[in-house]
């Protein structure tokens, strides 16, 4: 059995790990129009550093998953710092866009680990809702990360170029390396530990897509993240080029949005045990895409200053600080003996539904508030529907 630990202390030890993986993806957005100045390319060509992180990170998940079934949690972990450590030295050095991306496109490969393996060491050590409130305390780390990451990225920026907020986020990765060898122990037992071929990877698979709950949840956080995959590839040049922001106002703008998601994870677990889970998810979602059904209206109209897109934004944050842990967890609630292949399985599918509605959003993604916005609420819009598809007497339980 793994040794006995504190979750509330794990929780924060974890949130510290996986806070990695945000600060790659936030540090650097207020620099991005100076990385297109630099490397002489435009915003689509900027906006790619982003999808191709993603791309890869959705990709290799499928392979973290269940090796972190076979060898163990803490072997996948050490291998993916590895290589986004040494993406991350590539970025630093990037002397062109495409150099850039294929950095980006290595840390994606090393920071898909610390999503699917710490999902599933949450799985060993809770289920329901003290599982729940491991993740919603995970958040409370994870979402300091956008109020920080864009303002350090910034500060970093006015002490010198794009480049050294890379060499940051290495300092960070070698600390995430120490905590997991260090202050993380092993939590899959040698019992627990499944052997890994093809014919059990191929019945996992097809277990998990046929269940319903576990497709549901899924692309229901999917989509749901989405939204925000669209806000990071544009709010740089949205906030800094049509409403004239500072590298550090935009950081504070963007800061806002973390709050309102900080805030509502932290009432998830209660309210999924009062409200019954499914039902907590259904209502979420429902808020949510209203709310960007308000600010994709705004746009139409010719309102969406500043004050009303980040406040459209913010309600809808709220919301989307409720459906994304809860949703993650319950994804994974019926499939603990492969909870690895399904950690890996979801995140994987999730992050391609996120890709796939960002390609298709990214020609239009021209700088300005409404194509962003148009965007965001397409992604409300779908998660309402993939809502629908909760089975009702689920629903109520």
């Amino acid at each position: 059995m793994p040794r006995p630990v504190s979750l509330t202390l794990m929780s924060v030890i974890l949130g510290l790990v996986a806070a990695v993986g945000p600060f790659a993806i936030d540090m650097y957005l207020p620099a991005m129009p100076e990385i297109g100045r630099d490397l002489a390319v435009d915003q689509q060509a900027v906006q790619w550093t982003i999808v191709g992180y993603f791309v890869t990170f959705g990709l290799a998940q499928l392979v973290y998953g269940p090796w972190a079934d076979q060898a163990g949690r803490k072997p996948p972990l050490y291998a993916g710092l590895a290589l986004f450590i040494a993406g991350t030295v590539m970025c630093a050095v990037a002397p062109s866009i495409g150099w850039l991306i294929a950095g980006r496109m290595v840390q994606g490969l090393g920071g898909a680990a610390n999503m699917v393996v710490l999902r599933a060491v949450i799985r060993d050590l809770a289920t329901g809702p003290k599982a729940t409130r491991m993740m919603s305390t995970i958040m409370i780390v994870i979402a300091v990360s956008p109020l920080l990451a864009p303002l350090s990225g910034a500060g970093l920026l006015a002490l010198g170029d794009w480049r050294l907020i890379f060499w940051a986020l290495l300092a960070a990765a070698c600390l995430s390396f120490f905590l997991i060898h260090f202050a993380v122990p092993e939590t899959l037992t040698d019992a627990n530990r499944q052997h890994f071929d093809l014919a059990a990877f191929r019945s996992g698979t097809r277990l998990l897509l046929a269940d319903r709950g576990f497709m549901v949840m899924t692309f229901l956080a999917g989509f749901a993240f989405a939204s925000f995959f669209v806000f990071i590839a544009s709010a740089a040049f949205v906030y800094r080029q049509e409403f004239g922001l500072t590298p550090t106002q935009f950081s504070l703008a963007f800061a806002v949005n973390a709050i309102g998601f900080f805030a509502a994870s932290q009432f998830a677990s209660t309210l999924a045990q009062r409200l019954g889970t499914l039902r907590m998810i259904a209502g979420a979602t429902v808020g949510f895409a209203l709310a960007t059904f308000a600010g994709f209206g705004l746009a139409l109209a010719g309102l969406a200053s500043l004050p009303a897109t980040m406040t459209t934004l913010f309600v809808g944050n709220i919301f989307l600080g409720v459906i994304l842990p809860t949703a993650q967890v319950q994804a994974l609630e019926d499939h603990g003996d492969i909870a690895g292949l399904a950690s890996s399985l979801g995140g994987t599918m999730q992050m391609v539904a996120a890709g796939v509605l960002v390609a298709a959003a990214g020609p239009f993604l021209d700088g300005t508030v409404l194509p962003m916005l148009a965007a965001i609420a397409a992604c409300g819009l779908i998660a309402l529907v993939l809502s629908r598809l909760i089975p009702r007497q689920a629903a109520l339980a």
